[in-house]
């Protein structure tokens, strides 16, 4: 890989009401509004060359990749490592009461219903990213969710993951060079070795 192409999905059903969905078997699509936003984004990307679109197994990211590369003959790559984080009991309340949960215990700690903590979904990620890393396509689109965006453009700026991160815009475009994107995967990688908040102690997963 030369660059990778970093895109959050279209509004969903869920996001548009504030709802989480962590579990790929829960068929959440795109609305109206989120079918727009995946269009504009194919449109930003028009003149781009696209050698693989890589994306999670959530329908959200499939449809928003399908739409944004329509009439385009894009190998694609879907990578469970790229899912979104599983939340557990959690799964169709609102971010809020999630975040509510988060706030209030360590990056090992694992959400109600046994879903994953903070740390394994980094650790997640950081797979997904170096296996990417490694294609030998040039240019990867990755369709995929707002926490591995906002962990990956936070880890370019020397920011590790916090307990509560901020949302990545629909379906927007965030173009970065392979070795951003090493470099933000190493720091993410280090940061699972010894996991601690902004301002608290390491955990001990």
């Amino acid at each position: 890989m030369k660059t990778a192409i970093l895109a959050r999905h279209g509004e969903s059903e869920y996001s548009a009401r504030g709802a989480v969905n962590g579990d790929p078997r829960i068929v959440v699509r795109l609305t109206d509004r989120g079918r727009g936003e995946a269009q504009r984004l194919g449109e930003e990307l028009a003149s781009e060359r696209i050698d693989l679109a890589a994306t999670s197994e959530f329908a959200r990211a499939i449809e928003t990749a399908d739409i944004a590369l329509a009439g385009r003959q894009v190998l694609r790559l879907v990578l469970p490592e790229l899912n979104d984080i599983g939340i557990g009991e959690f799964e169709g309340k609102t971010l809020d009461e999630y975040r509510g949960w988060a706030r209030s215990f360590p990056p090992d700690a694992v959400s109600p219903g046994g879903a994953e903590s903070r740390v394994s979904a980094v650790r997640r990620y950081v797979a997904a990213f170096r296996r990417l890393l490694e294609r030998p396509e040039e240019t990867i689109l990755v369709v995929a969710h707002s926490l591995p965006i906002r962990y990956v453009l936070n880890a370019v700026d020397k920011l590790g993951p916090a307990p509560e991160m901020a949302l990545v815009e629909h379906a927007k475009a965030y173009p970065l060079p392979a070795r951003a994107l090493r470099l933000a995967t190493d720091r993410l990688d280090a940061w699972t070795s010894e996991p601690v908040w902004p301002g608290l102690g390491a955990s001990n997963e």
